[in-house]
């Protein structure tokens, strides 16, 4: 019996142009650009491509390829039809483990990632895929608001990161144009499942304090999602050459430090150290894996890791050199890297981690080009104060060593003390004579467009941090002596002279440490003042770190008629609230 149904169009989807991924499946592909419809339903990574993927072996990768997308197609539909509603809710925000350390099983992950003796099988590429947003069969939500939860959806939260949280959280970062400017953030969410969780849980907390607080249970959830993908990714790197997977890794990094601003941001500073290691020990390997290529011309191994996680940017050929997203994330989190670093070093008494990389990476070089790394541009103090209290922690570390050697040498540390010092008062007046030859004007068009609103502040910024350095400085070597002359003067100007001076006053928030080194110390009277201007900053969630900075203190100020002083530092005082509260 004759019908009307339409012949089968058979070659339209098994043209020769399909997406990999649906030729290994051997299902009809649509050919769809970028992302073939039948991956994006399925949450696959699209394989495009004139060349094979080196799993088109026609051999054991082929077939291991194939499995674990059998697997994958599987999984998704349990946790579509049933075990999404038996997951566990977090119950702490997890933490980083280090690369070359086993990180904590993820839920769901072994099932779907691994191979029976535990060897992850699932290459980096598709560990680090690009994420879309999952369609959703229902009638439409309103306009940026997730139909099923009733939460705002991934592609407002990604703008509301974009727009307001990251520069809210990094205000002094501002990239030229001719740079790329903070493309890079856009793009790397995009095409990293691991930056795009570690960033979107930080804009959904964000986001909810505009609706009377947290629901601490979407924030719990969308954190736990962002530990179990670092971790997979982790996993994947430390199973294998970290020359394999060098974009995959400063995508992790990027994430990982991502995910240390977001729990300091939260004043949840209990994986703080985790964090640290886990970035340090990727940052090295990267550093290390450069080496072999550093003599072709690179003037350090950072320079090297930079052009290996490459490749540069498509427009570099209309607008000159631009960055991939990966060497601009790289730069970006090495910046942050080294700042923490630093910081946590004063509350370790211990020499920096990255101490070695300071001169190399901080320091101008020979040529005058300026260093490698401009921590200005980022946290908005120059690299000659932070340098300079890198050496103050490594002058602590030494002290104590020695104290509890019983071979403590007064005269050698008052002689690097005094160097340092030296090099404090030169950086000084070096910025208040450069202040006003700074202050001329750019007819570049790129200028016109750029963000110039806290320009002005950062020399503010860098006084408070210069300041506190000698305070740091002066305490380490001379003890705890609040009624000395100096230390009240520079108490004093930390406050008068930067404190009060700031505009907008949000910009405090890149001050904490100097404030909380100037408050341990300050007189009643600036004590005061302090505490007003701390609690005059609302909401508290949105300046958390400073709200723990004024509880550090107010634990000093509770202490300061205690007899006995002897032995009390400001790393003593730092860790009031606990083992590394990382003030930055």
């Amino acid at each position: 019996m004759a019908t009307d149904a339409p012949p089968r169009k058979i070659n339209k989807y098994r043209s020769s142009s399909g997406c990999w991924t649906c030729r290994l499946r051997r299902k009809k592909c649509d050919e769809q650009h970028p992302v073939c419809d039948c991956c994006d339903a399925l949450n696959l990574t699209c394989h495009y491509g004139d060349e094979k993927p080196d799993w088109m072996d026609g051999g054991a990768k082929q077939e291991e390829m194939a499995e674990f997308l059998r697997r994958k197609v599987k999984e998704r539909g349990h946790r579509r039809f049933g075990n999404r509603h038996h997951s566990e809710t977090a119950g702490s925000i997890g933490s980083t483990p280090a690369p070359n350390q086993t990180a904590p099983q993820a839920s769901n992950a072994r099932d779907t990632n691994t191979s029976t003796d535990g060897r992850l099988t699932e290459p980096c590429a598709l560990a680090l895929r690009a994420v879309k947003p999952r369609r959703v069969d229902c009638k439409p939500a309103p306009r940026g608001q997730n139909s099923t939860s009733g939460q705002p959806d991934d592609s407002l939260l990604t703008m509301f990161y974009i727009d307001h949280v990251f520069p809210f959280l990094f205000p002094f970062y501002q990239p030229s144009l001719l740079q790329g400017g903070r493309a890079w953030l856009l793009e790397m969410m995009m095409k990293s499942p691991v930056v795009r969780r570690a960033a979107l849980c930080q804009s959904s907390y964000f986001f909810s304090l505009s609706r009377g607080g947290p629901n601490w249970e979407t924030v719990l959830a969308q954190t736990k999602e962002a530990f179990e993908l670092l971790q997979q990714a982790l996993q994947v790197i430390s199973g294998s050459d970290i020359t394999e997977h060098l974009h995959g890794a400063a995508r992790v990094m990027a994430s990982i430090m991502q995910v240390q601003r977001f729990e300091i941001a939260v004043l949840s500073f209990d994986n703080c150290q985790a964090h640290l290691r886990g970035a340090l020990a990727l940052f090295r390997q990267l550093l290390d894996s450069a080496r072999s290529i550093e003599s072709l011309g690179f003037n350090s191994s950072f320079e090297a890791a930079m052009h290996s996680v490459g490749p540069q940017s498509w427009s570099e050929a209309l607008y000159g050199h631009l960055p991939s997203a990966e060497q601009a994330a790289f730069h970006f989190s090495s910046t942050l890297l080294i700042f923490d670093d630093i910081v946590a070093s004063t509350v370790l008494q211990e020499q920096p981690q990255l101490y070695e990389y300071h001169h190399s990476l901080l320091v101008e070089n020979i040529q005058g080009t300026g260093p490698v790394i401009d921590l200005e541009s980022v946290v908005g103090c120059q690299n000659w104060v932070l340098v300079q209290i890198g050496e103050i922690a490594v002058l602590d570390a030494w002290k104590q060593r020695c104290k509890r050697g019983g071979t403590l040498d007064v005269m050698e540390s008052v002689r690097r003390a005094t160097c340092i010092k030296s090099s404090l008062e030169t950086g000084l007046t070096r910025l208040q004579t450069s202040t006003v030859a700074n202050s001329e004007n750019s007819n570049a068009i790129f200028d016109i467009f750029a963000e110039n609103s806290t320009a002005s502040q950062k020399p503010l910024v860098t006084l408070a941090w210069a300041y506190s350095a000698l305070i740091y400085l002066s305490v380490v070597v001379s003890g705890w002596q609040p009624a000395s002359v100096e230390i009240r003067h520079l108490v004093r100007l930390i406050v008068e002279e930067s404190v009060c001076q700031v505009s907008p006053p949000a910009l405090l928030r890149t001050m904490v440490w100097p404030i909380c080194v100037a408050g341990c110390l300050a007189e009643p009277e600036l004590a005061i003042q302090l505490r007003e201007i701390i609690e005059s900053l609302q909401p508290p969630s949105v300046f958390g770190t400073l709200r723990k900075a004024l509880k550090v203190m107010e634990a000093v100020w509770r202490n300061d008629n205690a007899e006995n002083l002897d032995g009390h530092d400001l790393a003593t005082c730092f860790r009031y609230q606990g083992d590394l509260v990382l003030l930055v």
